[in-house]
């Protein structure tokens, strides 16, 4: 968010100081400015802004003495952005991270623990939501919203098809595929581009085959396990078949863009219910199932995960910002973010009414989330299998090799970390 100033100068400021020096006398201290970062939680820009705004508003009648600035930042390269300044002293007082992002900052000692702000609610808020914000026992982050991605089907693709039933488990995917296929459809929406997270596409399947993406301690890589050549295998059998269109290796976790929204594909990943509502406008309202997540070989599962305010460590106005993190999580304030952003609450207690007609799924999705696997090297680690998995989609390498070779990267990595 860029906001302006008038600049005064010369003769006209001392002249201006003159005329309201005693005016400024009488006002007492100035109050304490606190800068936030936050990122675009609220997909539509001026509605964002005018949001963001009012949060500004709200907070200074809520606390007189300090004056708050939300400062809207691109998701793009946040993570550099953010080291840089946190590291020259030029970072903000308080700023939105996710689970795969808190342990590097909070190890690093770049943000401060939080706990005593959820000190009289942290019974309130949803288990895996401070799990999420806990990093050795600390809690370093304040949940404000909460995201789940669930199954999204169109259902006259599925009709078309013969397939009578929206796919709920990888048998079912692997036996409706050839139908789909048949009418020149892909079954399943992937996306495998390098700035698709794996949070949202690999890392569910190996969890329902039941693996994990790092070993207990954190220490070593686990997805070359037995479950991940499975869910490895699962997938690259899917894309051989034509059962995931060839354009999944550019693909970006988009619904308008990718194949599911241009209907090319019939099944696909969605965060949340706006995903439903813009496919009902689409495709029409009769064709939009939302089901559950997907049930592997072991277990249900899929990702879902609190967005956090954590506080720098370095910020010269600890309680102010503190101050703010418990606005933040107010009940008011939680269903005002959620009811703007279409995501989820993060505390248990509060269930934010939605106008959408497909909202109850993705409240009930919540019963199978996982926060992921929050490691201080999570997102390198993303880079290094990201390559791996599309070398395996395109043939170029099996499924194990693949894995391993990710895995010794992963490790060396890690090793480098600890």
């Amino acid at each position: 968010m860029t906001r302006g100033f008038w600049r005064v100068t010369g003769s006209l400021a001392l002249a201006f100081s003159l005329v309201t020096g005693c005016a400024h006398a009488d006002r007492g201290p100035a109050a304490t400015a606190i800068t936030v970062w936050m990122y675009p939680v609220i997909a539509d820009p001026r509605a964002s802004a005018a949001y963001w705004k009012q949060v500004e508003r709200a907070f200074a009648e809520a606390s007189p003495g300090v004056r708050l600035t939300v400062a809207e930042l691109p998701w793009a390269d946040r993570d550099s952005r953010l080291t840089a300044a946190l590291a020259d002293g030029t970072g903000p007082d308080a700023v939105l991270l996710m689970p795969d992002q808190l342990p590097r900052f909070a190890l690093r000692g770049a943000v401060a623990p939080v706990g005593d702000v959820l000190e009289d609610t942290a019974g309130k808020f949803l288990p895996s939501a401070l799990a999420a914000a806990t990093v050795r026992g600390e809690i370093y982050g304040a949940p404000i919203y909460q995201t789940v991605t669930t199954t999204l089907y169109n259902k006259r693709l599925l009709d078309d098809a013969g397939v009578l039933a929206p796919p709920a488990t990888w048998k079912e995917v692997e036996a409706a595929a050839p139908k789909l296929r048949r009418n020149g459809v892909a079954l399943l929406d992937y996306s495998a581009a390098d700035d698709a997270t794996l949070n949202l596409n690999f890392y569910p399947l190996l969890w329902q085959a039941g693996g994990h993406v790092f070993s207990p301690d954190g220490k070593k890589a686990a997805f070359n396990s037995a479950a991940g050549v499975r869910a490895l295998t699962f997938l690259t059998t899917l894309y051989g078949t034509g059962a995931i269109p060839p354009t999944s290796t550019t693909s970006t976790n988009r619904l308008a863009d990718e194949a599911l929204g241009r209907q090319q594909a019939a099944m696909g990943y969605s965060v949340d219910p706006a995903d439903a509502d813009l496919a009902a406008r689409t495709w029409g309202a009769d064709n939009v199932l939302v089901g559950a997540p997907l049930r592997g070989p072991v277990q249900e599962s899929a990702f879902g995960a609190p967005g956090v305010l954590s506080v720098n460590a370095a910020s010269r106005h600890q309680a102010e910002t503190r101050e703010f993190l418990a606005f933040m999580t107010r009940p008011a304030q939680i269903k005002s973010l959620s009811r703007a952003s279409g995501y989820l609450s993060p505390r248990a207690d509060v269930v934010v009414p939605n106008a959408s007609p497909y909202a109850r799924q993705y409240q009930e999705a919540l019963a199978s989330v996982s926060p992921g696997e929050p490691n201080p090297v999570s997102r390198q680690v993303m880079r290094l299998l990201a390559p791996q998995i599309r070398a395996t989609l395109t043939g170029r390498k099996s499924a194990r090799r693949a894995l391993d070779d990710a895995a010794a990267a992963a490790d060396a990595l890690l090793a480098r970390s600890s």
